[in-house]
């Protein structure tokens, strides 16, 4: 794990986004980043930006219509970095943030991405839960 990763705020932040129903973690932008995600879709995105905090931050889906508000309302939290900043927030993970008010917004994001999924599993995240499965293995 990267170094700025690898503190009590950014551990705690992990643990809560893993302890979500079906999250998975992954590194798709390489060491200094953690993507989590349920049923392939990311919720949340832990990362370090040097140039916008000294202190890491999650990227989190929010309501469109709320988005403002969080930003008005809290120091911690900022338009989304990298994200389309309608439906995305950056809250920065510095020691005074309020633990509460971020598990809440992991939660919400979480359940912002729950909410669109499929009902049914595609035959893709089907056979991803098959060792040795082919697309052949589903085809009539």
């Amino acid at each position: 794990m990267a170094p700025g990763l690898n503190t009590p705020l950014t551990q705690w932040c992990r643990g809560l986004c893993l302890d979500l129903p079906d999250s998975t973690a992954d590194q798709p932008f390489g060491p200094d980043s953690w993507a989590f995600r349920v049923r392939g879709r990311v919720f949340a995105l832990l990362t370090v930006v040097p140039q916008l905090s000294p202190h890491p931050l999650v990227n989190l889906k929010a309501t469109p219509g709320e988005v403002p508000l969080l930003i008005r309302d809290h120091d911690l939290v900022l338009p989304g970095w990298h994200m389309n900043k309608k439906h995305w927030i950056s809250v920065v993970l510095a020691p005074e943030l309020d633990r509460a008010l971020a598990a809440d917004l992991i939660e919400e994001s979480y359940d912002h991405v729950v909410v669109k999924l499929p009902r049914h599993p595609t035959k893709r995240s089907r056979m991803a839960q098959i060792p040795g499965a082919t697309p052949a293995s589903f085809s009539r």
